[in-house]
């Protein structure tokens, strides 16, 4: 870890982080499940060394303890006693262990982040990003050879991963997260990881179901067209969050069923839509028809938010908070590369991950930004 710095600033957002009254309760109540044995180090030092590695970015204990290790303001800011590696691998096999303990502090620091941000939550974006298991990917035993039957994390899966930059899409061995991010804040409200052979339209009402029991009640739920079909639609409708979604090249799309009613008078224009009845209404341009206006029942084609409209547009635009926040967690929150195996590990990880991010976000008051 030679040349390694960490600013002052950096060593105080980590101490604001840990004497926020959410961790210190999280402390408090592992503090609680110490029943025998010798005391070991103290837990403020454990949670502190387990956020450090995501607050900088660290993909290993080994270096992040190492870190902490060599820097006096990180030790005086977990307490002033630094813990060894193998300590550090004990306590993650501990907050497996009381994993409820930790989603109970995330739905804290959730809850307060709502309570300061009333609007945070109310429009979200839902996607999946893919995690390359720590694990040989390559699918055959050598070129044109038998495909390979054994991996060292047997619990990863092949998926499918689309193109970035210079990056080819394709299969690929792993996981994926499912996350649903406020597209108004960026932060992320609920998310779950599983195998890559899942398919990431099977986790929009989970997720929406996890974000409504930590308080949030999405008005709308941006996703990208890999989610178009009936059932994701009538999932989000269920959970009275307006869908948005440009189609796929359906055949009723092409055949043009998804297009404003016209008449002789023209194009018929959009004027407002009734969720309780789930129909949209709209009106003959000229209001010479009779009756003038009509109720429309809202579907995949028709939406109760028509694409036509400029709202449904700028709804559809936060759809990229969750890819900026796929970004960052991967880059500046050491998401990936993953040095963990096995699928509880690796949600363990996640889970780190993003609380430390919402920690920090707290910690330092974060904004609301403006919405659509």
């Amino acid at each position: 870890m030679d040349g390694t710095k960490v600013s002052p600033r950096s060593a105080g957002a980590l101490a604001g982080i840990l004497d926020s009254a959410e961790i210190e309760r999280f402390i408090a109540e592992l503090e609680d499940t110490r029943w025998t044995g010798r005391p070991g180090y103290p837990l403020r030092a454990m949670v502190g060394v387990a956020l450090a590695k995501s607050l900088y970015s660290i993909p290993t204990w080994t270096r992040t303890v190492a870190l902490v290790r060599e820097h006096d303001a990180l030790r005086e800011a977990i307490g002033g006693e630094c813990p060894s590696v193998y300590a550090a691998y004990r306590f993650a096999a501990k907050l497996r262990a009381y994993s409820h303990l930790l989603d109970e502090c995330i739905a804290r620091v959730l809850d307060r982040l709502h309570r300061e941000n009333p609007d945070f939550g109310r429009d979200l974006a839902i996607d999946a990003s893919d995690l390359p298991a720590y694990a040989n990917g390559q699918r055959y035993v050598s070129k044109g050879g038998r495909e390979r039957e054994r991996f060292s994390d047997p619990d990863a899966s092949w998926g499918h991963r689309s193109a970035v930059s210079t990056r080819k899409g394709g299969g690929f061995y792993g996981y994926k997260v499912q996350a649903a991010v406020c597209a108004r804040t960026d932060l992320p409200v609920a998310w779950q990881v599983e195998t890559a052979g899942s398919h990431e339209s099977n986790y929009v009402a989970p997720l929406l179901d996890a974000a409504r029991s930590r308080g949030f009640t999405a008005e709308t739920t941006a996703l990208d067209m890999g989610y178009d079909n009936n059932r994701v639609y009538a999932e989000c409708e269920d959970r009275d969050s307006r869908p948005i979604i440009p189609l796929r090249e359906t055949p009723g799309v092409k055949r043009g069923d998804h297009r404003p009613p016209e008449c002789e008078h023209g194009t018929w224009a959009f004027a407002g839509s009734d969720p309780s009845r789930g129909r949209s209404k709209w009106r003959c341009p000229t209001g010479e028809c009779k009756p003038g206006s009509r109720w429309i029942k809202a579907d995949r084609l028709r939406p109760l938010v028509p694409r036509e409209t400029k709202r449904w547009k700028s709804l559809y635009r936060g759809r990229a908070s969750v890819e900026r926040e796929f970004g960052r967690l991967k880059h500046e929150w050491a998401l990936l590369p993953l040095r963990v195996r096995g699928i509880e590990r690796v949600r363990l990880h996640a889970d780190l991950t993003i609380l430390a991010k919402l920690a920090c976000a707290l910690a330092r008051g974060a904004p609301l930004a403006a919405g659509p």
